[in-house]
Formats: C-alpha cells, sequence, structure tokens
C-alpha cells in the first residue's frame, strides 16, 4: 500500500456507502435530464435522436468518472470535496447549454466538458503524490486529451459534422474508459487499480435511478400544470405516474436491492461492475424516453397518434425494459421470461397503436409494465428469495 499524502486522499474502509456530497452533486442531473427531454420532445427526427444520445452518453461519462472518483478518493478530504463541487458547478453549467449545444453554444458545452475531465485528471496528478498511485489519474488525462480534440473541433463546425465529431469523441472517452486507459509509458491500468468499494458503488447507482425517476416524475407534474386538468389529461397524468412506481417497482426486485452483495460474492467483480455501469446507463436513458413520451401523450391525451410518438411512447419502457434484463443476467446469470415477453408484446403492439389516441397508447406500455410487476411479486411469494449468482461465477 502506497504511504505519504496519497493514503490520505484514499477511501477508508469504514466510509458510509454514499455521501451527502455525492447526492448533491447528483442534483445537478435532474435538470440534466430535463433538458435533455425537452431537446428530444422538440426535434423526434432520426437526427433529433443521435443527437440526443451523444449528449446522454456526454453527461453520463460525467457522472460516472465523478462516481469512479469518490468510489477510489475520500469524499470526505476537503481537496475531493473541492473537485466535486467544481465537477457540479461545471456539470450545471453544461445542463444549461443542452439545449443549444448542436446549435450557438456547441463551444460552450464542449469547453466545460474537456475543462471537467480533463481538469479533474490533471488536479489529481498534481494531487497524488506516490508515483504508483498517480498513474491512474495520469492514463485518464492522456485519454482526456485526446478526446478534447474531436470535442472542441466539434465545436467549431455545425450540422452533421459535429455531431460526427463529437460521436468520435465520445467513443474516445468510453473506449479509454472500458480498456484500462493504456498511456505511452504508463501502460494499461492493472487489475488492482479497478477494485470497487461494492457498497458505495449499488448504492450510488441506487441513488442514480432514483434521480431519474425525480426527472420522470418531475416532467409528468409540470406538463399537467401547463396544460390544465381536464379529464383526459388528468387520466394520462396519473398513468405516467403509475408506469413510474411501476419502473421503480421493477429495478428494486431483486436484482437492484442486492448488487452490492453480487460484487462481493462475484469471483469477476470488475465484470460484474463492467455490466452495472452500462446496463444502468441503458436503463437511465429509457426513463429519459419515457418521460419524453409522458409529456406528449399529457398534452395530447388525445387523437391521432404519429409513429414518432410510438417510438417514445413504447421505445422507452422497452429500453428500460432491455437494461434490466441484462443488468438481471449480469447479477443471476439468467433472465426471467416475462423480460421477454414483455419486449415481445411492445414490438407487436407497435403498429397496432398508430390506430389509437396517444393515452391508449401509454395504457398499453403501463399494462405490459405491470405484467412484469405482478410477475415478480408472485415468483418472490413462491420460491423463497433468489441469492446472487453473477455471470462468470462466484468466489
Amino acid at each position: 500500500m502506497a504511504t505519504g499524502r496519497a493514503d490520505k486522499l484514499l477511501r477508508r474502509p469504514e466510509e458510509p456507502p454514499a455521501t451527502f456530497l455525492e447526492l448533491f452533486f447528483d442534483l445537478a442531473f435532474v435538470v440534466a435530464f430535463i433538458q435533455i427531454s425537452q431537446g428530444l420532445v422538440h426535434d423526434l427526427s432520426w437526427r433529433g435522436f443521435f443527437d440526443t444520445l451523444v449528449l446522454l452518453l456526454a453527461m453520463w461519462w460525467v457522472w460516472f468518472i465523478t462516481t469512479s472518483l469518490t468510489d477510489r478518493y475520500d469524499p470526505q478530504r476537503p481537496e475531493i470535496q473541492m473537485l466535486v463541487v467544481a465537477t457540479l458547478v461545471g456539470s450545471l453549467v453544461l445542463a444549461a447549454a443542452l439545449p443549444e449545444a448542436f446549435a450557438e453554444r456547441g463551444l460552450i458545452f464542449a469547453g466545460v466538458y474537456v475543462a471537467i475531465q480533463f481538469g479533474r485528471g490533471l488536479f489529481l496528478v498534481l494531487a497524488v503524490r506516490n508515483p504508483q498511485l498517480r498513474r491512474r489519474p495520469a492514463r485518464a488525462l492522456f485519454w482526456f486529451g485526446v478526446s478534447a480534440v474531436p470535442w472542441i473541433a466539434g465545436a467549431m463546425v455545425h450540422g452533421p459534422a459535429r455531431a460526427a465529431l463529437w460521436a468520435l469523441a465520445v467513443a474516445v472517452d468510453y473506449v479509454g474508459g472500458t480498456i484500462g486507459w493504456p498511456a505511452p509509458g504508463l501502460g494499461r491500468a492493472p487489475r488492482w487499480e479497478w477494485l470497487v468499494a461494492a457498497e458505495h458503488l449499488a448504492e450510488r447507482y441506487r441513488q442514480f435511478f432514483i434521480i431519474a425517476l425525480g426527472e420522470l416524475i418531475l416532467v409528468s407534474t409540470l406538463t399537467l400544470s401547463h396544460s390544465g386538468f381536464a379529464a383526459s389529461r388528468t387520466a394520462a397524468f396519473l398513468v405516467s405516474i403509475a408506469a413510474t412506481v411501476l419502473l421503480w417497482r421493477i429495478y428494486s426486485h431483486r436484482a437492484g436491492e442486492v448488487l452490492a452483495t453480487a460484487l462481493r460474492a462475484s469471483s469477476g467483480p470488475l465484470r460484474l461492475a463492467f455490466w452495472a455501469k452500462y446496463t444502468h446507463m441503458v436503463m437511465v436513458a429509457g426513463i429519459i424516453v419515457t418521460a419524453v413520451g409522458c409529456e406528449l401523450v399529457i398534452a395530447h391525451p388525445l387523437g391521432h397518434t404519429r409513429p414518432s410518438w410510438v417510438a417514445v411512447i413504447l421505445g422507452g419502457p422497452a429500453l428500460f425494459i432491455a437494461g434490466r434484463a441484462l443488468f438481471e443476467y449480469a447479477v443471476f446469470s439468467r433472465v426471467s421470461p416475462d423480460r421477454l415477453i414483455g419486449l415481445l408484446v411492445l414490438a407487436v403492439a407497435a403498429p397496432v397503436t398508430l390506430l389509437v389516441p396517444p393515452l391508449l397508447v401509454t395504457l398499453a406500455a403501463t399494462v405490459v409494465l405491470t405484467g412484469i410487476a405482478i410477475n415478480d411479486t408472485v415468483r418472490a411469494r413462491r420460491r423463497p428469495a433468489e441469492p446472487p449468482s453473477p455471470a462468470g461465477g462466484t468466489a
């Protein structure tokens, strides 16, 4: 184990799973998610979906890297608190720039994103005194320096060129983090650098999932407030809240409750942590798309249903179910048939729902979620609680 100043920055085993500072940091993403969903509401074209995906991936990476920071370093240390608060401020600026990121605020978004990611790495390289421990932030700093080029270059152009360059920048960020940030002269991150605090990581994912649900509740409530309390809109609002409750129920039962246990039990915790990272990203994306669908339905519950509306009203729950099924496989090494059946029903229902009002479309999606939640409850009552059996085996 390293000695000196570096030891003081590292997270101690007795630290609580998550701190109030980390919850405070998450508040920026309530705003970010609302901004992202609002952007998609106003552009449901293929280009709109692609741009939204790029922005969502960028914001997710800011959150994930910050969570990795507080998983490794002590959030009670003033230096780390200052870094997290600075990232919070930067994230709020990113959220403010999101609606016009592919327009006149591209340089603000790209510049702040690069400043957050590159600046954080530079800070840690300077703060960590032990040469061996300094290698981890130095590797990340190299990769964020590489991705800064297409981020800034993309901000200097417009239209498809910006989307292509920013997609490349996001790909560089994700590839670097996935393969261990190999860097010239530093090599690839050794296995011990990727060890995670199971309780902390599981708690952070649960907290972030709740933040995403909070965005869905806010969008539904604000849309009802702005649209009025007509019977059809009120009914659409109630269906949206029911869907929110069902998303929470399906997530928490039971993989969402036992992730920490699964990480401790797994012989390959890094593999499970990898799956948890990306499956949660898919689930959160599903919630954001669901929020778009809820806003459209509450504002326009009756009348003609456009194909793009069906894509978000049914696609959001489908995306969540797909992410949840992959998460379940990572934790239990199996997937409940009701997840696959739900995805099949949503796919088959899509063409038919073009013939019915938006309110009935969202009701159909909620019925599918209800079926999955009921099946989970029935299965839990008939069988004893299933212990985690992570894909890849247990210790």
